[in-house]
């Protein structure tokens, strides 16, 4: 099972910002499409920003676009999810995910695996 490590959340105001971290310590992430995924209180879960392991642009969700940015630290094996001008409505907990890149599905991509880690909460007041 892989395991990916989630950090970097917590409590912002709107209009703040964050940066999320996902490492991995028994696998290189940069041989992997890694997805961020969030599920807010009674909603389902829905992918964030999706990153391929190959020239393929990241791909975001709508409500996201232009605010958030998925990257990778190639050097530190993390990968990265920057959010500015946070809002109230993108408070949830965040996860990390290995995926399958898929342009036709919202976010553009959908887990490899049903096993959900922890995640990271991140909270944003008005």
């Amino acid at each position: 099972q892989v395991q990916l490590v989630e950090s970097g959340g917590g409590l912002v105001h709107a209009g703040g910002s964050l940066r999320l971290s996902c490492a991995a310590d028994q696998f290189t992430l940069a041989s992997y499409p890694i997805g961020w995924f969030r599920q807010a209180p009674g909603k389902e879960r829905e992918a964030v920003a999706c990153i391929s392991n190959s020239e393929r642009s990241p791909t975001y969700l709508d409500s996201v676009k232009g605010r958030f940015t998925i990257s990778r630290t190639l050097a530190k094996n993390t990968v990265h999810l920057l959010m500015n001008s946070l809002k109230p409505e993108d408070t949830a907990v965040y996860y990390c995910k290995t995926v399958h890149i898929d342009p036709d599905v919202s976010g553009g991509c959908y887990p490899r695996t049903d096993y959900w880690g922890q995640g990271t909460q991140v909270t944003v007041s008005a």
